[in-house]
């Protein structure tokens, strides 16, 4: 692995509508980097990162997947999150433990809706981010107009660092702007020129002493293209957009040169707020591996052989093996065995990480995704996560007498693993119910957990209790007489029933007048009823009593 100092730490999340290509641009960056000989391939289910069978079953991803790249003698940790609106908080997780995103366009397709929203969630994290356009060897793929829609979506601070050469089935590569000495073929004279000229624009607007050499006249140096390129990708006025095609390997080194070039490592970028506990003080949180430590999980995984393994990102101090750490959320001791540095599937053993890295162990007791790890003697506790609430629900029910228990066990599981699901139980209908983000994300469930922990778990479309009430208010009055040979029976009962709003529940009032009735024969049970009251049923008042009743519902 390369040099894990913080400096030369790059952390991306990639970002993309589903379907756009993130799992093969992080196959072919994992690829190039040397972390495995063979290009996987999606369709055929071999890609590191999908990994799991309901991903390769439905050949997209489901979950966040991190794939560790050296390059140039820095460390790239690829975060590769779904693009399928049911699986939203695995990325809203991912891109709070990144410095940058890299937003995957398809050429053929341009800005979708799924693109604006991962804009957005890069946007309010105020993270840099690079735009690369995938899939120009496809039908219909065409640069300028996917330009245009980025230009609509996110006006004039996209700028095209390279200028594509052919497209479609002849595109094979791309000039770069930044390098004035590149071979530029004669059909593309003018468009880079202009390309180029413009690119230059931009950076100059980025810094007055820039803009003032620009304007009147003198050229630029390729230095200070490159600081005002750089300054301008951080603060977030610059979006470079590159070109390439993931799956036939083009554009993707140029791509992981420019992350190490231009995107910020854990010590460039901002810091972050987190809560002394010692002082209850708001505190800023720096990427120094002396500094307390502190670290967020922002992952969990239920593994039937290895246990629970916690993802984590370090924020600050450094995390060793063979150590303990407090969970500040549940108040307890963890101990630490082993640290791993997880490339998909694929876990390697590591002394230490330090801030900025990503890392995983397996078997914390207590600890589920959002939680902090930090020292006991000096707690911090680091923003936890808002994931969104579940808008899809369905009844399950084991298959078997056998799977009850094994259901149990296997949804507190699953619900551990994925904070987006929700279970509950539905008191009218007894009902246990499973909530997410979609009927893809519920069903996925099911399969994971029949496959992690053998629980067969039928879906079936949830009861509804339908209850009804009075719509408007009624008197009833009713006079007792019998005579029994003695003192004879008598009572006096008047009766109202009115609604009440909805949602207020139900109410029993009782008013006696004329003479004590005693409790036994008044006092509310059940839904409001008389004790020893059938539903509708009634109770014999004592002979010559008068008593008044009044219903809401």
């Amino acid at each position: 692995m390369a040099n894990g100092a913080t400096e030369n730490l790059r952390t991306v999340a990639l970002l993309s509508h589903s379907g756009s290509g993130k799992t093969m641009l992080g196959e072919a960056m994992f690829f190039a980097a040397g972390g495995t000989n063979r290009l996987g391939s999606t369709s055929e289910g071999t890609t590191i990162s999908d990994y799991e069978p309901e991903e390769q079953k439905r050949t997209a991803s489901i979950q966040t997947s991190v794939l560790p790249c050296s390059w140039r003698d820095h460390k790239i940790n690829v975060l590769d999150t779904p693009g399928y609106a049911d699986f939203r908080g695995e990325v809203i997780s991912a891109v709070r433990v990144v410095e940058a995103a890299v937003i995957v366009v398809s050429a053929p397709s341009g800005v979708e809706v799924g693109t604006r929203q991962m804009w957005q969630m890069a946007e309010e994290r105020s993270l840099p981010r690079i735009v690369f356009v995938n899939k120009l060897d496809r039908e219909n793929a065409d640069f300028e107009r996917v330009m245009e829609s980025l230009e609509e979506a996110f006006g004039r601070k996209c700028v095209p660092l390279q200028v594509p050469i052919g497209s479609e089935a002849s595109f094979s590569g791309s000039v770069s702007l930044l390098n004035e000495g590149a071979e530029v073929p004669d059909d593309l004279q003018e468009a880079v020129e202009a390309a180029r000229e413009r690119l230059i624009e931009t950076i100059a607007e980025t810094d007055d002493e820039l803009a003032t050499k620009y304007l009147e006249g003198e050229p630029l140096t390729k230095e200070e293209i490159t600081w005002g390129l750089k300054k301008g990708v951080h603060s977030g006025e610059l979006v470079p957009v590159l070109v390439g095609a993931a799956t036939q390997e083009i554009g993707v080194k140029e791509l992981m040169d420019l992350i190490v070039d231009l995107l910020p490592s854990p010590a460039d970028a901002a810091p972050v707020q987190a809560t002394s506990l010692s002082s209850n003080e708001e505190v800023t949180v720096t990427a120094d591996p002396t500094a307390p430590f502190a670290a967020l999980v922002f992952k969990t995984a239920a593994d039937p052989f290895v246990g629970k393994l916690s993802y984590f990102r370090v924020f600050s101090g450094t995390f060793k093996s063979d150590s303990q750490v407090w969970n500040v959320n549940k108040q307890e001791a963890e101990r630490v065995a082993q640290l791993f540095v997880v490339s998909g599937k694929t876990q390697e053993a590591v002394d230490e990480l330090v801030p900025g890295d990503i890392g995983a162990v397996a078997k914390f007791n207590s600890v589920v995704t959002g939680d902090t790890l930090t020292i006991r003697t000096d707690p911090l506790q680091l923003p936890d996560f808002q994931f969104p609430e579940p808008v899809f629900q369905m009844a399950v029910f084991p298959k078997s007498k056998a799977d009850l228990d094994k259901m149990t066990t296997a949804v507190s599981r699953i619900v551990e693993e994925d904070p987006t699901l929700k279970v509950t139980r539905e008191p009218d209908t007894l009902e246990m119910l499973l909530g997410g983000l979609g009927d893809t994300h519920v069903e996925v469930a099911v399969e994971k957990m029949k496959r992690k922990f053998g629980a067969e778990i039928e879906l079936q479309t949830p009861k509804v209790a339908y209850k009804e009430t009075v719509n408007g208010s009624s008197k009833v009055e009713y006079r007792h007489k019998k005579q029994t040979g003695g003192h004879g029976q008598f009572a006096h009962v008047m009766l109202e029933i009115a609604p009440l709003p909805r949602g207020s529940g139900f109410e029993f009032e009782q008013k006696v007048v004329g003479g004590a009735v005693p409790r036994e024969y008044i006092s509310v049970g059940g839904e409001g009823m008389p004790k020893g009251a059938g539903r509708w049923g009634h109770r014999r008042l004592p002979d010559r009593r008068l008593a008044g009743l009044s219903i809401r519902r």
